[in-house]
């Protein structure tokens, strides 16, 4: 008997509606996807295969996988590895041989987490990726040298996803308020605000925006300001700032305190974080950054401490995990600081932008074949090791005619203080060197 009263069909969460439909529709991993690059040329030949997609959270990874399918005409079967086992991998082969017999269809076998599987079961994959019946596509968000076997690893090729720039998340901020959003107005505010929070996550970006839509009605608002973004996720979200701060100052805060030196008020705001609902991978990822911008070479140890904390803490989980990450951020209040190297690396950068490409010097360029060798290249270059100091005093590093630089200064703080003097001695060789 026909049901006279079906049940609605379910409304598809925003990230699941705007998930693109095509390579044109895709945010993010350029490097990947733009004109020339290694996954476009892979779509353009019209001959898929097997991959490990190695990336965070919300970057797109499954996506890519389904436009595979739609662009091969493929069969698409996804598995989790969370949920997943031999009987679920053993029925995916027997519809990719139905699908090969009845209709000649290829099939893409989509596993997320894929990392999760043990050895055995990432065996299984292999005659039958072997064969060619099975396309194989991983997710992981781990390294997957280290979680994935070699005979799988030999039979894909890895790409490397990125983190959605800040300019990315606008434009998949932009597309949603246009689609899926109409009605709503976002003042600078409350886009800058969202676009933080979603922290490189497109997924997040998306279901945070749900959150601030449902809100926004329930309040009967149509123009959204950044207060309300704030009131809106801690509604609906654990709070990660009992006191009414919004998300972003309480990790400016954070991170101001280490700069500051200050232990006491690094573990008060990173427990204040902790506490209220921040992901505590995400303060770890944070606090590396710290290491490297702010203790930077004063204590090189300070960037393996913090990357040891995260390791820690995905290890052992909550709430174990989280002393590691007060180890951390104490440490690193405590450490010399020094933000010499992010400058120079600023500079650097900024000085790239602007030049010419300048040509690498003949003696610096390798000579592994004989014509090389008979240009010229790699002649007149002194091997370090055979001088004296292991330092060819003198010696040019940089492309012929450019300006002398000194972007690197090093502080008189912990290590750096020590580097400074090897520079100094070294620098006064090269004077010398040039008088003779």
């Amino acid at each position: 008997m026909t049901d006279l009263f079906p049940a609605p069909s379910p409304v598809p969460p925003m990230a699941e509606a705007l998930r693109p439909r095509s390579l044109d529709e895709f945010v993010g991993q350029q490097h990947l996807l733009g004109p020339g690059k290694p996954l476009r040329l892979a779509f353009d030949s019209g001959k898929p295969h097997s991959m490990i997609l190695w990336g965070p959270p919300g970057v797109g990874k499954t996506t890519v996988a389904r436009l595979m399918a739609g662009a091969f005409d493929a069969q698409f079967i996804a598995l989790s590895a969370v949920f997943s086992g031999v009987k679920d991998i053993k029925d995916a082969v027997r519809r990719a041989e139905e699908a090969l017999a009845t209709s000649g269809k290829r099939t893409i076998l989509f596993v997320d987490e894929v990392h999760r599987f043990n050895k055995a079961q990432q065996d299984a994959f292999l005659p039958f990726v072997e064969r060619g019946l099975l396309t194989f596509v991983g997710a992981t968000t781990e390294n997957p040298s280290f979680e994935v076997i070699g005979a799988l690893l030999s039979r894909a090729s890895v790409y490397v996803l990125k983190s959605l720039s800040e300019t990315e998340l606008g434009t998949l901020f932009d597309r949603a308020v246009r689609e899926a959003l109409q009605g709503l107005a976002f003042d600078a505010n409350a886009r800058e605000r969202v676009i933080g929070l979603a922290d490189g996550d497109a997924r997040r970006l998306l279901n945070l925006l749900e959150l601030i839509q449902t809100a926004a009605a329930s309040a009967g608002v149509k123009k959204i300001d950044g207060e309300l973004v704030q009131n809106a996720l801690a509604r609906n979200l654990r709070r990660f700032d009992k006191g009414g701060e919004a998300f972003y100052d309480q990790i400016s805060a954070l991170h101001k305190s280490v700069r500051g030196s200050n232990p006491d008020a690094s573990l008060y705001w990173l427990v204040r974080m902790l506490d209220g609902g921040a992901e505590a991978l995400y303060l770890g990822r944070r606090m590396v950054r710290m290491a490297v911008e702010d203790v930077g070479l004063a204590d090189p140890r300070a960037l393996r401490v913090a990357l040891d904390a995260c390791e820690t803490y995905e290890r052992l989980g909550s709430p174990e995990g989280e002393l590691a990450l007060a180890e951390a951020a104490i440490y690193l209040a405590c450490a010399a600081k020094s933000n010499a190297v992010y400058d120079a690396y600023n500079r650097a950068r900024g000085f790239v932008a602007e030049d010419e490409s300048r040509p690498v010097p003949a003696h610096l360029r390798n000579a592994p074949t004989k014509l090389m060798k008979d240009l010229g290249f790699g002649r007149d270059y002194r091997y370090a090791h055979d001088e004296a100091d292991a330092y060819a005093a003198g010696e040019n590093y940089f492309p012929e005619d450019m300006p002398e630089v000194k972007w690197y200064e090093p502080t008189d703080r912990g290590l750096e203080a020590k580097i400074a003097e090897r520079l100094a001695y070294l620098r006064s060789l090269d004077r010398k060197a040039k008088k003779t």
